[in-house]
């Protein structure tokens, strides 16, 4: 530019802006070439306009400091400091919201602000399911529902994980049996899953007070080549999606409308379930594929189960997990902590994996123990 050039072809021969060349031009003005400083300087001005005065700062950390001290209150939040400053008569008071940046800006907050992780993948604690490659269907039973004047009645949910693929069937009791025709009416209609999982319910577990029993819903999954998943006792998050389609069957189908009998109520919870699976078609198209059930297939509920079971447990102080009505050891150092029992009835073992939610790719094979299932008869 000193040498003659427009502002225009300079900006064109170095590849720039306009704006840019003016900017250079501005800051060299008159002085000699060797003495300007070319370091770059951010756009923003050098002081915030809204910016609060560092005096006032240190005024807000110093009262929260007394107050924390020597208020009778014993209370020193943003609130308790700004009333204290309006009380003393402070010429710039923040307000509560500016008052809380401060304090955050100077780290003067006592606690911690939570670490919020990424929830793990759906049925993490099954490596296959987690990946996308196996569908789990999972069921549970609501109960307590009355119609006026009328029965008691229950209800029999069921939704797949992956596709959420619904399923509900009032009746006046739920049984084992109902349970399981309700079942064979589900994956005759859409297919079999790779998994079923259930609550620690009789019904579907088996009789408690029995060492080695496999109730009747066990054995019609293990007949069908599906693997019954029973999910540990008083724990959380593992039911999630099943007690979602609860709370959602009787928001929009038991309280929502007055039902004079069970036969309106079945006629009802069909046409919701029947919409709801139109609504999730896509994600149905989506899911792991279905196995159609076999046409030849006859449930024998005496024949001896064969094939895989698994139980979600917590092992207590000592390492130990409770199922089948026995106690296990699994691994003293792995006290209090989620595990995943693999019962393998035609291998007669049972093998032990370590589940932790914020690692749920790492299950580490902790023990394996040698387990023989009785022979007995089942009795009805």
């Amino acid at each position: 530019m000193r040498s003659g050039c427009s502002q225009r072809s300079v900006a064109r021969g170095f590849g720039v802006s306009l704006g840019t060349v003016q900017r250079w031009l501005e800051r060299a003005d008159d002085m000699p070439l060797d003495l300007v400083d070319w370091s770059d300087r951010p756009d923003s001005p050098h002081v915030v306009a809204n910016r609060t005065a560092s005096g006032v700062e240190e005024q807000v950390v110093a009262l929260r400091h007394e107050l924390r001290t020597e208020s009778d209150l014993g209370e020193y939040g943003a609130e308790a400091i700004r009333e204290d400053m309006l009380s003393r008569g402070f010429a710039h008071v923040p307000c509560e919201r500016t008052i809380n940046r401060i304090l955050e800006r100077k780290g003067a907050f006592d606690g911690r602000r939570r670490v919020r992780h990424a929830p793990p993948p759906l049925g993490w604690y099954l490596p296959d399911v987690a990946a996308g490659n196996a569908e789990m269907d999972q069921f549970d039973v609501i109960e307590g529902l009355v119609i006026e004047g009328g029965p008691e009645v229950a209800v029999l949910t069921a939704i797949s994980l992956h596709g959420a693929l619904p399923g509900s069937w009032p009746q006046m009791a739920i049984s084992a049996r109902f349970a399981g025709q309700a079942m064979l009416e589900h994956w005759s209609a859409f297919g079999c899953p790779a998994y079923a999982q259930f609550d620690n319910d009789a019904r579907f577990q088996g009789a408690h007070q029995h060492p080695d029993s496999i109730g009747r819903v066990s054995r019609l999954c293990l007949s069908l080549g599906i693997v019954p998943v029973f999910v540990p006792p008083r724990e959380t998050g593992f039911q999630a999606a099943i007690e979602s389609l609860n709370n959602r069957w009787q928001q929009k189908v038991w309280h929502r409308l007055h039902h004079e009998s069970l036969e309106s109520l079945c006629v009802r919870s069909e046409r919701y379930t029947a919409a709801a699976r139109r609504k999730k078609a896509l994600r149905q198209e989506g899911a792991p594929l279905r196995n159609p059930l076999p046409k030849d297939w006859r449930f024998d509920v005496q024949a001896r189960p064969q094939g895989r079971l698994i139980y979600l447990r917590r092992t207590d102080d000592e390492g130990r997990a409770h199922m089948l009505g026995r106690v296990f050891k699994v691994q003293e150092r792995w006290v209090h902590r989620l595990i995943r029992a693999e019962v393998d009835l035609d291998q007669r073992k049972i093998s032990f994996y370590s589940l932790r939610r914020r690692e749920p790719a790492q299950q580490i094979l902790l023990a394996e123990t040698p387990y023989y299932l009785p022979e007995r008869r089942f009795r009805e």
